[in-house]
């Protein structure tokens, strides 16, 4: 994480009832030094990764769906170079710049496993991994940041057209099931088979009611993509607009005034989260999330002497999506 004062933990609770986080980082294996370069389109990709290499060919996928991000970014590393580097060492290396899902080009799952085992360390950010053999599912089981995206059509990057697809859609405002994907087949599967996958909580491509859509919307966890999305959305956007408040301030007075005014900055940031559809409303159509701050004179006086301000807390319950419907109905004759 880059140099903040300011930090923010949000637990999940079960049951339960600014920053986009929407751009992708491809990493990739390529000779010479290693980079980090943002794009804004596949030709700009052109210029240094040809059509051939399957960096292209995931910024290909990432640009072709209809909400794609406004930029990617691409990073490389050479583990035979003058400088040797691994995918994690690049992944460390570069995990701090501007970007949230991980796509990388290694087939190798030692590799991928090592990617994601990063970034569950992190407990931030979330790594989109496509798997051709369904053998290989189990290994991602629990995973709380991981994608897997069973497609065993190799030639197409299933995994990119995700993420471009719905990474970048306003946090909390969609679901990762039923989707489409632009240059994605469905694949022909029975009910059984795909029960298999979502046994692993892995996601597919399939045919539903003569449409083609993503068939889940899990990490390997299975909990739900847009829940560690929105969670990891207000934890960055109540952190940036907090040290904004410090920083904008000429000193943020340790009383009322100034506790009032951390409170009033995590109001915003709930209540923009419950318009984004990540909290959940009541039957009198008022968002469920609540705050509470200590006054000055609950805090302990030693944080009040180290000018640390750890009285403020905050809970919400989660929108959800629906995923599954059961409706009956009755025939009078």
């Amino acid at each position: 994480m880059p140099l903040q004062d300011v930090t923010v933990t949000i637990d999940i609770q079960k049951p339960s009832g600014v920053v986009g986080l929407g751009k992708p980082l491809i990493l990739t294996e390529r000779t010479g030094l290693s980079s980090y370069k943002s794009y804004a389109d596949i030709d700009a990709v052109k210029v240094d990764f040809p059509e051939s290499t399957t960096a292209y060919k995931k910024a290909a996928a990432i640009f072709l769906q209809k909400n794609r991000p406004a930029e990617i970014a691409i990073a490389t590393y050479d583990p035979a170079g003058a400088e040797p580097m691994e995918a994690v060492d690049a992944l460390s290396k570069y995990f701090d710049e501007d970007w949230y899902f991980l796509i990388a080009t290694t087939a190798d799952e030692a590799e991928q496993l090592e990617l994601a085992d990063y970034i569950e360390t992190q407990g931030f950010k979330m790594f989109a991994v496509q798997i051709t053999d369904k053998e290989n599912l189990s290994a991602f089981k629990n995973y709380d940041r991981t994608i897997t995206f069973y497609h065993p059509i190799a030639n197409e990057h299933a995994d990119a057209a995700l993420v471009g697809g719905i990474g970048s859609m306003p946090v909390g405002s969609v679901t990762w099931k039923f989707k489409e994907l632009k240059g994605i087949s469905p694949i022909s599967i029975t009910k059984s088979e795909l029960n298999e996958i979502h046994s692993y909580h892995s996601i597919c491509y399939v045919t539903k009611a003569g449409r083609p859509q993503t068939s889940e919307g899990t990490v390997g966890s299975g909990e739900y993509i847009d829940v560690i999305h929105g969670k990891d959305w207000i934890k960055v956007e109540l952190e940036t607009r907090i040290q904004q408040l410090m920083s904008n301030t000429n000193k943020l007075p340790y009383d009322n005034r100034g506790i009032n005014a951390l409170e009033s900055v995590t109001l915003e940031v709930l209540q923009l989260a419950y318009q984004n559809g990540i909290i959940a409303e009541n039957a009198e159509k008022q968002p469920l999330y609540s705050t509470n701050f200590l006054s000055r004179e609950e805090v302990n006086a030693m944080d009040r002497s180290n000018r640390r301000y750890n009285g403020g807390s905050f809970q919400f319950e989660l929108a959800g999506a629906i995923h599954l419907a059961d409706i009956k109905g009755v025939i009078i004759a």
